[in-house]
């Protein structure tokens, strides 16, 4: 166990202080929009009030630190430096490559339908462009094989667009065996990975493409991401969006020709988010400095502990329950009762316990829980707890 998570579960006004939503929360909705640590709002914080009281030159204080902020995204996700672009939300990266490849008219691509939205209308898109969108079908909702991937590919297969982890249902995609798939047929390989950078190891070598904000479980701001292209692959992702950033200008004239930056920048056309990404860079390092095997084991701890309990009080857990396939991510419903599962999702926010409410395609409603490593098991303990108390 790190030093970190060892202080955690025995300090909690160490707890509380780091991680302020603590102090009168509950916080299990992760997979929705996080609340911040301390140390991402100290480092926007110390940003805003810096260029509150100065200049903020651009070669000599924003590129350098930008460039730190891609060095940290790097370790994130085992990756070179020059291959991240600093660019939230996910759907931004998504459409870049949707938007950035020459597609050919019968050209196909593999996807899901019930992932989140933001991983299907950027491939729904190319159809008016003659790209066949090939949806897969699994059994169970989120249950993405690579058995099932590779019955889909056919020789027009040109792009395989998954979800590292499914939002709803919580089953994690085998990324590895899926990147053999598509290396091994020289298709490409693009993953929204926004639910499991900074929960599971996610490693960009097994992608061409990955996408991923920081809102969620890398425990950063909204709109601040990472958008990873693999160096082999940028000359075939041409840049969609053009600006002074991306394209070289020095003494920021603009030159006859478009010569794009080197590397990951090439991708960013304008300004970025700077006090968001410094933010999400200390998020980051957080996550770095606790180790995400260790966060990923601790989740799945959280996770049993969950399941357990909520299937004594009678829920209905969907997804995985144990395996490779398990993840931060535990739903639950109640199918003789549904219409009680918004009422009790109101008397957990009541008491200051969060999780998130979700609908399938059906409209089942379901539960949502998503800790992360500075929940405590009291935290899952008072949360089955109230819940047991909702269904007395």
């Amino acid at each position: 166990m790190s030093d970190i998570l060892s202080r955690i579960d025995g300090d909690e006004a160490f707890r509380r202080e780091q991680f302020p939503c603590c102090q009168d929360r509950i916080f299990l909705s992760h997979a929705a929009v996080t609340t911040l640590p301390k140390v991402a709002v100290d480092a926007m914080n110390d940003f805003n009030t810096s260029t509150s009281t100065g200049e903020l030159d651009y070669s000599e204080v924003l590129l350098p630190r930008m460039n730190r902020v891609r060095a940290s995204a790097a370790k994130l996700i085992e990756c070179g430096e020059d291959e991240i672009a600093l660019l939230g939300p996910t759907s931004l990266g998504l459409s870049l490559v949707a938007n950035g490849i020459d597609w050919k008219p019968g050209d196909e691509i593999i996807t899901y339908l019930d992932d989140y939205p933001a991983n299907v209308y950027p491939w729904k898109h190319l159809e008016e462009f003659g790209v066949k969108v090939v949806l897969l079908q699994p059994e169970e909702v989120g249950r993405i094989t690579p058995e099932l991937v590779e019955k889909a590919i056919t020789p027009n297969t040109r792009l395989l667009a998954l979800a590292s982890n499914h939002f709803l249902a919580g089953y994690r995609l085998d990324v590895e065996a899926v990147s053999e798939l598509a290396r091994s047929r020289d298709i490409l390989f693009c993953l929204d990975a926004i639910q499991t950078v900074g929960a599971f190891p996610t490693l960009a070598k097994h992608v061409d493409f990955l996408c991923a904000d920081s809102h969620k479980w890398m425990l950063g701001p909204m709109t601040a991401g990472i958008f990873y292209v693999k160096k082999e692959r940028m000359e075939d992702l041409r840049p969609s969006l053009v600006g002074a950033w991306n394209v070289k200008c020095p003494d920021f004239i603009a030159d006859e020709t478009v010569d794009f930056e080197p590397g990951g920048r090439r991708y960013e056309p304008g300004v970025l988010n700077a006090q968001g990404l410094l933010g999400m860079e200390a998020s980051m390092d957080l996550l770095t400095s606790v180790g995400i095997e260790v966060v990923a084991e601790r989740l799945r701890m959280l996770q049993g502990q969950l399941i357990s309990g909520l299937t004594m009080l009678g829920y209905e857990v969907i997804g995985p329950k144990e395996g490779d396939a398990v993840s931060g991510i535990t739903s639950c419903t109640d199918r003789e009762r549904p219409d009680d599962m918004a009422k009790t999702y109101r008397t957990l926010l009541d008491q200051g316990i969060v999780p998130s409410f979700r609908h399938d395609r059906e409209g089942v409603p379901y539960l949502r829980f998503s800790p992360h490593f500075y929940n405590t098991f009291s935290d899952i303990d008072r949360t089955l707890e109230a819940l047991r108390l909702a269904r007395a």
